[in-house]
């Protein structure tokens, strides 16, 4: 283990031990499900910096994975949506986060009475290297855990990913991106890096890594301010923006022109037809907009037509629309 993950270990070792709940900035609410209560110190414990439960994931018995456990929070509500014994996997390389993560649940199935603490299998082991079988998981996620990475181990941990996901399966990932260089020392500083600050990828870095792992589709689902790093706090000579992603990668076959990106792009005809149909599975109807991926929305364009509108990307997508 190099230092970095020895530093990561301490880090989250003493969280464990005493929740430190300025340790990460969650930029979305909490989601509150009918007769769904999180326990206090699952929030105070909330270690990420946005969601990766999304309802429309975890239809039909779903069995789902949760690397890096926390305090239980996301593992609690994933597991309102599969009620199975083990039907949902924490795994964790902290023993006492572990400790925490079962301790936590114990308080959850007195609070909730629909909950049973079977539900939840907490695992020790690494995210380069999971106890989880091949193609065994429908829903895989991961929260303010990836950025920690180095580009060599995040493609390892991806790979994982992918290995343990059924055909169609889904990965459902939130880690900090900025758009400026991060200088190397605070990218070779052991202690930012597992405080989720200084590893962060630019976007394209980071759905390039998501893309070469294998994932055919990938989704934006939302893109927030996160923190800044500033020069009177950090050794950088000027100010780095942060901002938290919400992603879902599809182990989807890879198109032979390349993965399907959703950033949030829409197309839109206004021409004096009823529709527009580029002959290629995606028809246009009148001024009505079609959600559509990056590498369509770019072919659509190099048309040239005058009645056809691509908006900016938003980077926000919640499905619909064709590939």
């Amino acid at each position: 283990m190099s230092n970095y993950l020895d530093a990561t270990v301490d880090v989250y070792r003493d969280a464990a031990l005493k929740p430190d709940v300025g340790l990460c900035c969650t930029t979305t609410p909490i989601w509150q499900f009918p007769g769904l209560k999180i326990p206090k110190i699952m929030q105070e414990m909330n270690y990420g910096c946005g969601s990766t439960v999304h309802f429309r994931d975890l239809v039909n018995d779903p069995n789902i994975l949760y690397v890096g456990v926390g305090g239980g929070m996301e593992v609690l509500q994933f597991s309102y949506f599969s009620r199975k014994k083990d039907g949902v996997i924490g795994v964790d390389v902290v023993d006492e986060m572990i400790q925490a993560c079962k301790d936590n649940l114990e308080v959850a199935e007195k609070e909730n009475d629909w909950f049973d603490k079977s539900f939840v299998s907490i695992r020790k082991g690494s995210a380069l290297a999971l106890p989880i079988e091949d193609a065994s998981i429908d829903v895989a996620a991961q929260n303010c855990l990836f950025n920690i990475f180095t580009k060599e181990d995040l493609a390892l941990a991806l790979k994982e990913m992918y290995r343990v996901l059924k055909p169609h399966g889904r990965l459902v990932l939130s880690d900090p991106v900025t758009e400026q260089p991060m200088p190397e020392s605070l990218r070779n500083d052991d202690r930012l890096r597992a405080l989720c600050l200084s590893g962060s990828l630019s976007l394209k870095e980071y759905l390039e890594m998501i893309t070469n792992a294998g994932f055919g589709t990938v989704e934006i689902r939302a893109k927030r301010p996160y923190r800044v790093l500033d020069p009177g706090h950090y050794d950088t000579a000027e100010m780095i923006f942060l901002e938290s992603v919400e992603v879902c990668a599809i182990k989807d076959p890879m198109p032979a022109d390349g993965p399907c990106i959703f950033t949030g792009k829409a197309a839109i005809y206004y021409g004096s037809e009823e529709y527009f149909d580029d002959k290629k599975g995606h028809v246009l109807m009148q001024n009505q907009p079609l959600s559509v991926c990056d590498k369509t929305a770019q072919a659509i364009k190099n048309l040239g037509r005058s009645d056809i509108y691509i908006s900016d990307s938003t980077y926000f997508y919640d499905g619909g629309g064709c590939c």
